[in-house]
């Protein structure tokens, strides 16, 4: 498997492996300290520390889910398997890193809920983090679009009904000279037997 992933890597052009190193961060920015949960107690403040594992909604699934999806494209076009996205593979991790992003910032706002009377949570250094990992996913996905890089070539999306001499054949009515085609041997037609003839 190791093997695999290296040879997926080569396969990569820059701002794939850019596109690839963001979802890999953001997927590692999930075991850091994402909120800081604060209890009081006895008129004294009890503070901890907890990831998005710890607290984990379908905002933390989410993230999940567009960095190992992100990871997977990446992991298929690095080993040339041919298959077409809407958008090309730029459109669709932008869209990636940009709805990570709004999915985060609206964590800001919207904190998630811990059981207990008295209990706030705060953001801590491993969201922003995130947060980071994010933008930098839809910035490589930026650059991916612009760099409009062809997808491999997919032989299924060709037509299987056509067989290739026909094909060969239109290519060569478009291209060539009409005058210079070759004309094919008319059949041969058997003459018709007359009245009277024995058959």
């Amino acid at each position: 498997m190791i093997d695999r992933v290296r040879t997926a890597l080569r396969g990569l052009d820059r701002d794939q492996q850019l596109a690839g190193l963001a979802a890999l961060v953001l997927m590692v920015t999930l075991f850091l300290p994402w909120y800081q949960v604060s209890v009081a107690e006895r008129g004294d403040f009890v503070s901890d520390s907890r990831s998005a594992f710890g607290v984990f909604s379908f905002v933390e699934a989410a993230v999940l889910l567009v960095a190992g999806g992100v990871l997977a494209l990446l992991f298929a076009r690095g080993e040339r398997r041919a298959f077409h996205l809407p958008g090309g593979d730029g459109t669709v991790i932008l869209a990636a890193g940009a709805w990570a992003a709004v999915l985060l910032l609206w964590r800001v706002f919207d904190r998630p809920d811990v059981a207990g009377r008295g209990v706030t949570v705060g953001i801590m250094w491993g969201f922003f983090f995130a947060f980071l990992a994010a933008a930098a996913l839809a910035g490589a996905g930026w650059r991916m679009r612009q760099a409009d890089a062809p997808e491999p070539h997919n032989p299924m999306a060709d037509d299987p009904n056509t067989p290739e001499d026909e094909s060969e054949t239109e290519q060569l009515t478009l291209l060539a000279d009409p005058d210079e085609l070759p004309t094919r041997p008319r059949p041969r037609r058997e003459p018709r037997a007359r009245r009277g003839d024995p058959h």
